[in-house]
């Protein structure tokens, strides 16, 4: 039950950066957005660590190999790629492809992990990325043939697919979760410093960037990514991956409050995700074998 609200927890704040991110992008580069958030998230997520979980650190710098590729894609790969996503596509056409984020995992599952799944749960997978490729081509799906299809949504496809083999690995990664988060964004800091000095990465001096960092520091940073690894230690990373859908419906809520209408083409493509998602997570996934670590507690 508490790993089920940490999911929705996380979804939740990934939503608002979606959308925050968006605002963002507008007089912050997907760089600076994604050094600072890390640099301001590092320390508190350090004492975080030490005081909740006291975790031998030598124990876990000797994991340093794994934690900086999970950093690497996680923290900075996925990042970059989602910040840059927003500067050419919308917060819900971005949620709406991390919204097949679930069907890429189980497949990854299946290929990588030796999970299994059924018919029904290959519909559901089938069916949930139908409903991306609409929101892709806006209900034109011969623009796939012709590969016309936004920038920022091909970016967004390379974020999902990066967040795929992420959460993959970090399942299986013998590290106390806040002390995994931790290193991992520090290493993200430290790594991508040397790009924003080389860039000229300022603060942001304004009152609304001020507020958009200090959220997605907090939330969609700390917040998010904690929650998320403390999951995985008792859910499956296909179970996981379902409740990503949910950032869909958390990113439409936002978006309509703040005055900007849906398309029929967003709201149908929607529906068939989230319904292939739950054809995939609640009947359509088989129990996984014990040896491949995906057995829930």
């Amino acid at each position: 039950m508490k790993a089920s609200l940490y999911l929705v927890l996380a979804t939740l704040f990934w939503s608002g950066n979606y959308v925050v991110g968006k605002a963002s992008v507008a007089s912050m580069a997907p760089l600076e957005l994604t050094f600072w958030r890390w640099a301001l998230a590092a320390v508190p997520l350090l004492f975080l660590a030490q005081f909740v979980e006291k975790p031998d650190w030598r124990a876990v710098l000797r994991r340093w190999p794994a934690l900086l590729f999970l950093s690497a894609l996680g923290m900075s790969g996925y990042t970059l790629l989602l910040y840059g996503a927003l500067g050419y596509t919308s917060a819900l056409n971005a949620s709406l492809i991390t919204a097949a984020n679930p069907a890429l995992i189980v497949v990854m599952a299946i290929v990588l992990l030796g999970e299994k799944t059924t018919r029904l749960g290959w519909l559901g997978i089938c069916l949930g990325l139908f409903g991306v490729l609409l929101v892709l081509t806006q209900g034109e799906l011969s623009r796939v043939l012709s590969l016309s299809i936004n920038t920022g949504e091909l970016l967004m496809i390379g974020a999902i697919i990066v967040w795929g083999f992420y959460t993959i690995i970090a399942r299986r990664l013998d590290v106390p979760a806040i002390a995994a988060t931790a290193v991992q964004v520090v290493m993200a800091a430290v790594t991508l410093a040397p790009f924003a000095l080389a860039l000229n990465v300022q603060f942001p001096d304004t009152p609304a960037e001020g507020w958009s960092m200090a959220y997605i520091a907090v939330f969609p940073s700390l917040g998010a990514y904690l929650l998320w690894n403390l999951a995985l230690k008792s859910i499956p990373p296909g179970t996981a991956g379902n409740y990503l859908n949910l950032m869909v419906v958390f990113t439409a809520i936002i978006t309509v409050a703040l005055g900007t209408p849906l398309t029929l083409v967003q709201v149908l493509g929607g529906t068939l995700v989230v319904a292939g998602v739950l054809l995939t997570g609640t009947k359509g996934r088989a129990r996984a074998k014990g040896k491949a670590g995906l057995n829930a507690a």
